[in-house]
């Protein structure tokens, strides 16, 4: 079948011969074809010689005309250059940075330097407008406090966390980064760790190994399905209560509600998820609470620019905080005191604690703090 967008960008684009579009107000980029790159593709080429962008956003650009070859437009990326061959390329904003406003919202930034931010996001804060919430995002706060980050595609924004999930998340203030941390997560290079509650006792650590998709029936909701993308959540017990567990999880993946997901299908939905678990009716309801229990609170990545390995964590929001203390009281006054796993039991499948024993120390964050514990690609 044939690629609809691929065909929407052909009849939107230039005729051959016609030269490049009315793309004026855009930077123009003049490049010629190295010797090292002729009978290359187009895409591949431009790839190299432009390794800002990420080879989607630029085969993006081609097939809406914004490049030409030898004063010709081309639309297909597949096709092959040769040594001495000129490219003209006009560079397109992203539009959907450009329809957001800055908004006054304030923003925890954790971390911030000349390539990137770390933010820990509160609860209830949308990542990117969309249906719904065309303001009051994180990425209008993004433009308010950080204006230049309009000229990148979603203001730096490199992966999400669900509305109602509170915790960390990376930024990127320029494009070479804004790359970089993209196929960062696309290697799994990556590590995001989180604390949640569960319902139910969870009996021991271990690995959901299952893709994830849209669900077959439930448009707005992520499911296990055989045609899914591949994910992986592994997940420890960290402690016990009298009905449900605090348990950490590590991504080696990031789909959409990708935890929430797994742990239902584990049999320990999330407490407090409002979209997820409703069916599992021999589980206890758990604790109300008035969002999912989950928080991004371990991040760690190599730095873009100097490639140095840097790790942030963040403690528990006092929502969730109060919710785990409310649990261990209930349990105190029923048994002898909360259920701590066991150090061995700890140690699960798939859980790799020394990952984590050669990290640097604490940057941007109280080193005081307890250890309270999937991407669009930018076109």
């Amino acid at each position: 079948m044939k690629n609809p967008e691929k065909k929407k960008a052909a009849a939107e684009a230039p005729e051959q011969g016609a030269g490049l579009g009315d793309y004026s107000a855009n930077p123009r980029i003049a490049l010629d074809v190295p010797s090292e790159c002729g009978g290359q593709r187009l895409d591949q080429i431009l790839a190299r010689l432009l390794a800002q962008h990420s080879r989607s956003r630029l085969q993006g650009w081609i097939r809406a005309g914004r490049v030409a070859v030898g004063g010709t437009p081309v639309l297909e990326p597949r096709q092959r250059l040769w040594a001495g061959d000129t490219i003209e390329l006009a560079e397109a904003p992203d539009e959907r940075a450009e329809s957001s406003t800055p908004e006054d919202i304030p923003l925890q930034v954790v971390y911030a330097d000349e390539s990137l931010l770390v933010i820990d996001k509160p609860a209830g804060l949308v990542v990117h407008p969309g249906s719904g919430n065309w303001s009051g995002t994180l990425l209008n706060a993004l433009l308010h406090h950080f204006a230049d980050l309009d000229r990148l595609p979603r203001a730096g924004i490199v992966h999400r966390l669900d509305k109602d999930t509170s915790g960390l998340m990376v930024v990127a203030r320029t494009l070479a980064a804004q790359t970089d941390l993209v196929r960062q997560l696309q290697a799994r290079s990556v590590r995001r760790h989180y604390q949640a509650v569960a319902r139910g006792l969870v009996e021991s650590s271990g690995t959901v190994d299952a893709p994830i998709g849209r669900h077959p029936t439930q448009r707005t909701r992520m499911a296990v399905v055989s045609t899914g993308k591949a994910a992986r959540t592994h997940y420890r017990v960290l402690e016990r209560f009298l009905d449900c567990t605090l348990i950490e999880c590590a991504l080696e993946s990031g789909r959409t509600h990708q935890i929430r997901v797994h742990m239902t299908t584990a049999g320990h939905p999330l407490v407090g998820d409002p979209v997820y678990g409703s069916g599992v009716s021999r589980l206890p309801a758990g604790p109300r609470f008035a969002r999912q229990a989950l928080h991004a609170s371990r991040l760690a990545l190599l730095h873009p620019l100097t490639g140095e390995a840097m790790l942030w964590r963040s403690a528990l929001p006092a929502d969730m905080a109060e919710l785990i203390e409310s649990l261990r009281r209930q349990a105190a006054a029923t048994r002898s005191g909360p259920a701590f796993a066991d150090e061995d039991e700890a140690d699960g499948d798939g859980w790799d604690d020394d990952a984590w024993e050669d990290e640097p120390d604490l940057l941007g964050a109280d080193a005081d703090l307890e250890e309270d514990d999937e991407p669009p690609m930018p076109h």
